[in-house]
């Protein structure tokens, strides 16, 4: 069974991330408003949905598509849990279509938020793994308590088996840092930087700078995603889900097979089977940004250049909107903002937008086709799809 041409976003809604949520805003409040932004975008009516899928959020215990769809007044036939981490916005959207595939549902809403409190580690104060658990016998005693600790073991081990120099991963900061200063929405709109700049920003977890790490925040992102027939029905162009695929190796770092080979290979190249596009027709890539690392690690192992040269291929490439490679339009995480599972969304909402043609002055040229990556955990959840202006 394939997915080409099933399925379509439809509306698409994200929040301007913040570095601190609104006092008495929780995430359910959150879920209301982008979903309201959404099913608005979409012209569909609140009672024509009839998939919901939700992520985690902290806002409810258990029976969260339940809760969401008590709150925002639907009758669904279809809800589920979505839990890959930073690729859950990407996994829900061929779950969706899955979904309407089978006859499941017609008109699905897949829903992100997250609400930021403090700037501390109150992460720390939430749900603790078993003590039985890889990361709790094997690295948290000795420091690794961050997903900063794994990424930079994944830099270092890449530094030495390729060479790969500071200067390069920084170049992938500052044309993102580009793309963000021409899009409102983003939280470090009008502040641009520098490779100096990255480079004398103090290291975190060496060899990683602070700019070079994702900027954790408050915020919100949905999708509507519903069937082809019903997308062309629709006031407004859809972006077609052509080919998705997914992949997952590891939790813990310390069960990673590699940590300069990823699962996004395998993720990667079932979405080009499906799609039958080669990586030459893709105008655009969206790939999850946590860490400057993760990018290049993720267009190497997408299919963009060969292993090891990822390095050479962001320092020959001009990344931002209006350059020969466009990638991360929106800034990506490290400069549109991390909020929460929304950020892994925010690769897909953007490059929905960019195939719809309504980004404006930083619209892609004859942006037909679009590359999308999600990435959980420490390089451990991948999935990747091509999202198509036709089927």
């Amino acid at each position: 069974m394939t997915l080409r041409g099933v399925a379509a976003i439809a509306g698409i809604a994200e929040l301007k991330p913040e570095r601190m949520s609104p006092p008495g805003v929780g995430a359910m409040e959150v879920i209301a408003e982008v979903s309201r932004m959404a099913i608005q975008d979409a012209g569909v009516s609140i009672r024509e949905i009839d998939g919901l899928l939700v992520d985690t959020f902290n806002d409810s215990g258990l029976l969260l598509p339940s809760s969401v769809a008590e709150y925002l007044g639907l009758h669904v036939s279809l809800g589920e849990l979505v839990d890959l981490g930073g690729a859950t916005g990407a996994g829900m959207v061929w779950r969706a279509a899955a979904a309407i595939a089978a006859g499941q549902c017609e008109v699905c809403l897949c829903v992100n938020a997250a609400v930021r409190r403090n700037a501390g580690l109150g992460w720390l104060s939430g749900a603790r793994p078993s003590m039985g658990a890889p990361d709790m016998q094997f690295e948290r005693p000795y420091g690794a308590v961050t997903p900063n600790c794994g990424y930079a073991l994944i830099a270092q081990r890449y530094e030495y088996e390729y060479g790969l120099k500071a200067e390069q991963r920084a170049k992938v900061a500052v044309d993102q840092r580009t793309n963000a200063c021409a899009y409102p929405l983003a939280y470090f709109y009008g502040q641009p930087i520098t490779v100096d700049d990255v480079l004398a920003s103090p290291v975190i977890s060496d060899p990683l700078h602070l700019l070079e790490i994702v900027m954790p925040t408050g915020g919100g992102a949905a999708l509507i995603v519903t069937s082809a027939e019903k997308a062309r029905e629709l006031r407004k162009q859809p972006a077609y889900l052509l080919g998705a695929g997914e992949y997952l190796t590891h939790k813990s770092i310390t069960y990673a097979p590699s940590l300069t080979n990823s699962a996004i290979r395998p993720a990667a190249d079932r979405a080009f089977e499906q799609a039958g596009v080669a990586r030459g027709d893709i105008k655009l890539a969206s790939i999850y940004d946590c860490y400057t690392i993760t990018v290049v690690i993720s267009l190497e192992d997408a299919g963009f250049c060969a292993k090891g040269e990822g390095g050479d291929f962001v320092a020959a490439h001009d990344l931002t909107f209006q350059g020969d490679f466009p990638m991360n339009t929106h800034g990506g995480q490290l400069s549109f903002g991390q909020p929460g599972l929304a950020g892994g969304m925010s690769h897909v909402t953007e490059a929905a937008r960019q195939v719809m043609g309504v980004c404006g002055d930083r619209q892609v040229p004859d942006c037909d086709l679009a590359y999308v990556n999600g990435n959980g955990g420490i390089m451990s959840e991948q999935v990747s799809l091509i999202l198509g202006r036709s089927t």
